[in-house]
């Protein structure tokens, strides 16, 4: 089954990058791309987002566990698009070990919505792994990544499979800012980047729910990364850092920065080791940026004391159930929301002050990063990269090119001597 769905007419959608023909020896298979969790809620904004901007040609198609959500949801890109009308639906369960291999067989890329990863995920990974197909997912879970590159890097490099973690808000930001910022920073010198975050937002039950389930699981990440290490290879000759910082005041965004104990500074390290240009000697850290000190304090115990009634299980399940997966702010308040990370990077005698800003973070730009991510991978001319890699490594330019013409803001503030 193809999909004759292509890019609507909407006059305001960004302008795309020149379209190519897919590079690899994958053009056989029926899908260009799939979409898997299609029916979530930030799943469902990135079908939107797809119908809205994947180009002609392109063979896509929407898959998930429930037939009839699958259905209304291809009614709904419909009524957007009368083109979606012969849009393919596929059946498949996270959990079922078959299903998700015929699924990851049938198509190039594959893009997942559905966490926690950590419980829904690792067979997708598995099976792209095996049959030599991109994978894409949101997920801000340190210990799932970790566990994923254990398990499936070797393989994945052998099969040709990208697996691309952390394509939306966690962690495009901070990984293609920094990427951003180090272009504008000499060559061939230690370079020191902080990233400062600032936001707008709401959340959804999906959202809470991977949070809270990451929170209450401390050993089995700490576990998690110490296996890793045994695994990975170090870097010779270089060295790439992304530590925890030390709350403190900062004079470059007159702001308090707390750090923020996210995915998003061990990506940009894994960038960083990856790619030279991030210098001999890298350091990236990354925070949140509260203006008023009494603000930045109650935030810090708001998130220490969530963080410890994350370790208990009935509590945990308590605070999930307040808000329902599938379930996330409505479009009046998704278009109050924004964000933005200004970064500070330093090296070789210069100081850059970098931003990357855009709208709501964690549903709307997130499905816009998601779906530029893949079709990033079905379409442009990338560098040979496999195994587990970051959204710098794998998409670099290419992305950053597309996600500037979405209309996410990558700008130089200020550069100077130091």
């Amino acid at each position: 089954m193809n999909s004759r769905n292509s890019r609507s007419s909407d006059q305001n959608a960004p302008e795309q990058p020149e379209q190519r023909e897919p590079q690899d020896h994958r053009t056989g298979r029926a899908y260009d791309l799939v979409l898997f969790g299609a029916t979530g809620f930030v799943g469902a904004l990135t079908a939107e987002y797809l119908a809205a901007h994947a180009p002609a040609g392109c063979r896509w198609a929407l898959a998930g566990r429930d037939p009839a959500k699958l259905e209304r949801l291809r009614e709904r890109l419909t009524a957007l698009d009368p083109r979606c009308a012969e849009l393919p639906l596929l059946r498949a369960d996270a959990a079922d070990p078959r299903a998700v291999r015929e699924l990851a067989a049938a198509t190039r890329v594959l893009a997942t919505t559905v966490g926690p990863y950590v419980h829904h995920g690792a067979e997708l990974v598995a099976a792209c792994a095996e049959s030599g197909t991109d994978y894409l997912d949101l997920t801000g879970e340190p210990e799932f990544v970790d566990r994923m590159y254990v398990e499936h890097d070797a393989r994945a490099r052998e099969s040709g499979a990208r697996i691309v973690h952390a394509c939306g808000f966690d962690s495009i930001p901070a990984d293609l800012g920094a990427y951003f910022t180090v272009r504008h920073l000499p060559e061939g010198v230690p370079l020191t980047v902080d990233g400062f975050l600032r936001s707008h937002a709401s959340f959804s039950g999906g959202t809470l729910a991977s949070a809270l389930g990451a929170f209450g699981r401390g050993p089995q990440t700490l576990a998690a990364a110490r296996e890793r290490r045994l695994h990975e290879p170090r870097t010779v000759g270089r060295r790439a850092r992304g530590p925890i910082g030390a709350p403190r005041y900062s004079r470059e965004t007159g702001t308090w920065a707390l750090p923020l104990p996210t995915l998003d500074p061990r990506v940009v390290a894994r960038s960083a080791a990856a790619l030279e240009r991030y210098g001999p000697d890298f350091r990236y850290r990354h925070y949140a940026s509260v203006r008023h000190l009494p603000v930045a304090a109650a935030g810090a115990g708001a998130v220490g004391a969530t963080v410890a009634l994350a370790q208990i299980p009935a509590v945990r399940q308590w605070l999930g159930g307040l808000w329902e997966p599938g379930r996330g702010p409505d479009a009046a308040r998704r278009a109050r929301s924004w964000f933005t990370v200004r970064f500070v990077g330093e090296g070789g005698g210069r100081r850059v002050f970098t931003e990357v800003s855009g709208g709501d973070p964690g549903y709307g730009e997130t499905a816009k990063m998601l779906g530029e991510s893949a079709l990033s991978l079905a379409y442009d001319r990338l560098p040979a990269t496999s195994g587990q890699v970051t959204t710098a490594v794998a998409m670099g330019d290419a992305l950053l090119e597309r996600l500037q013409k979405a209309g996410i803001r990558f700008r130089v503030v200020d550069e100077r001597a130091v």
